[in-house]
């Protein structure tokens, strides 16, 4: 089982942090999953319940 700071730096990656060699997107959002929200972290976190 990965310890959760992994996870949070796996989420962190995919959803939230912008890749320049991705144009300014996240893999999320190159794959077509976008989020949207003031604040990506609760949004990803509401969303997950």
């Amino acid at each position: 089982m990965d310890p959760p700071i992994l996870k949070g730096y796996q989420l962190l990656h995919d959803y939230i942090r912008e890749h320049d060699a991705l144009d300014g997107k996240t893999p999320a959002e190159k794959c077509g999953i976008k989020i949207v929200g003031k604040n990506k972290w609760i949004t990803l976190n509401q969303n997950s319940v």
